[in-house]
This record gives C-alpha cells, structure tokens and sequence, in this order.
C-alpha cells in the first residue's frame, strides 16, 4: 500500500480532528480520547455537513449539522439513520501519521 505522511499525532487534539486535501477529497482525520486515530471523508452522508467540526466521542462523531452520529470505525451512521461514509486506512509510526492514498483512489473509481 502507499502511505503518505500526512503530519504529527500532536497536531489533532484528543477527540478533535484536522482536515487533509486530497485529489479525491477532503478528509478527515480524527483522534479519539484514549490515541485512536481514523479516517473518513468529510462529509456526513445526511446532508453533506463537515464531520471535522463535530464532536468526537468514543469511537464516533456527531455531525454539526443534523446530529447525525457516524461510526469512525465502519463510517456508517449509527442509530436509525442509514448512511456511510468512506473510510481510509491511517498508520500510526511513532508520532507519525499516514493514510493510504490508494484506498482513496480505489474507492472514487
């Protein structure tokens, strides 16, 4: 897989996120409370909002918009609303971040 390094774990706080521009989109990459890092585009499936200002809890993020919370596990949307959003790959080597840029582009095609 090709991994690109995309910054520091430091840079996102805890249950915070950071956006990362790509050829096929912006994504979001988020931090959990206990060092868990994952990825998803960002955008929820409801209505488009922007994941990356929500609020991260557990595993999850609220959507600002509508409240819609989506898995940052699975990227679906948990609850009775049904949605996903795409997930991508994150590696974590020391206090350095990667994603998998090829993920991303095997998912637009």
């Amino acid at each position: 897989m090709n991994w690109i390094a995309i910054g520091p774990l430091s840079d996102i706080p805890r249950r915070g996120a950071r956006c990362v521009y790509t050829p096929e989109g912006k994504v979001a990459v988020f931090r959990t409370q206990d060092d868990q890092v994952y990825a998803i585009d960002d955008h929820c499936p409801h209505r488009g909002g922007p994941l990356s200002q929500g609020i991260v809890h557990g595993t999850a993020v609220t959507c600002p918009l509508h409240n819609w919370v989506i898995s940052l596990e699975t990227g679906r949307a948990l609850g009775a609303d049904e949605g996903a959003v795409r997930t991508i790959p994150v590696r974590i080597e020391g206090e350095h971040l990667f994603i998998a840029l090829e993920a991303l582009a095997s998912r637009a095609a």
